[in-house]
């Protein structure tokens, strides 16, 4: 069994993320020791890690609730699951594309403006009227 300071450490969550978690209900089954402490097993460490990630997918509380409460249908939500995942995995990858778009971007920004200060090229602008781009 592990503490909540030890769920924390094993599954790299915050202590008031996991006590919003469990206070929230995205913690099923959760046990207490003797001093009403939370206590946590080996799966419910499993479940907190599963939740973590699907905060890192972008879920919400609203959307990790719906995913738990199939989860704890079983076998038969599966294909639900799927589709949500999947979806999920789409928007990832369309941030992923956004984020390389931007890298992209950003390095074009950085050789046109070494090309300035090496002089290998003249600055332009396109916020500054063309007789104020010697200016900057």
């Amino acid at each position: 069994m592990y503490t909540m300071k030890q769920a924390c450490e094993a599954s790299g969550l915050p202590y008031e993320t996991l006590k919003f978690y469990c206070n929230e209900g995205l913690v099923p089954n959760l046990k207490r020791d003797r001093l009403n402490r939370r206590i946590f097993d080996d799966r419910a460490v499993g479940w907190i890690k599963s939740l973590k990630c699907l905060k890192g997918c972008g879920m919400g509380i609203k959307e990790m609730r719906e995913y738990m409460v199939m989860c704890l249908e079983g076998k038969k939500s599966i294909p639900e699951r799927m589709t949500m995942l999947q979806k999920k995995k789409e928007d990832l990858k369309a941030q992923i594309r956004q984020v390389e778009q931007s890298i992209k971007y950003i390095e074009k920004k950085e050789k046109f403006y070494q090309d300035v200060q090496t002089g290998k090229i003249k600055y332009t602008s396109n916020l500054l009227p063309e007789e104020d781009e010697g200016q900057e």
